[in-house]
């Protein structure tokens, strides 16, 4: 049964629709760089659309934007998305980020997980999807969480796929 809910929502998910939650997502970018001065203004549209597109075709995990101590590899503040299907998805309003946190040392850095859809795909696949990114990416480790807090609860959704949202905040 949930195979079959699943497939049909999927199967109605467009682009348009994709977009629109990437929409939502470069809208928290825009007002990260609105507290942080960072990311960079001119990469927002491209990590929009780089999420619109493997949303759309089902190869989106998890994304991760934030700030990290570049020395430990470990975050500061951390906005995780995570690629949702069905289930109990809300459609939020961008923002409700936590108080200001002081970043000053920390850089802006952005870790990416593919799908298990797309590691079932050929090496040649793979590298024929990467190619259509507006993104390009480093293989490299993801960045640690220590002690801190996150807070859940905020998602975007468009015809039953979207994704849920959570910061994390060092102490």
């Amino acid at each position: 049964m949930t195979g079959s809910y699943s497939r049909s929502a999927s199967a109605s998910f467009t682009i348009t629709d994709a977009r629109y939650v990437g929409g939502r997502v470069g809208a928290d970018l825009r007002l990260l760089h609105n507290l942080y001065g960072k990311p960079a203004l001119g990469s927002i549209e491209d990590y929009a659309e780089e999420v619109a597109i493997l949303l759309n075709r089902g190869f989106l995990d998890t994304v991760d934007y934030g700030f990290r101590d570049t020395s430990t590899n470990a975050w500061k503040m951390r906005l995780r998305y995570k690629a949702t299907v069905g289930g109990q998805l809300t459609d939020s309003r961008p923002g409700s980020f936590p108080d200001p946190v002081d970043l000053t040392g920390y850089g802006f850095y952005s870790f990416l997980t593919y799908s298990s859809s797309f590691w079932n795909l050929t090496i040649s696949e793979q590298a024929r999807i990467k190619e259509t990114l507006p993104v390009s990416r480093t293989t490299g480790t993801a960045p640690s969480t220590l002690a801190g807090t996150t807070t859940t609860g905020h998602g975007y959704v468009r015809n039953g796929v979207g994704v849920s949202r959570d910061i994390y905040v060092a102490y």
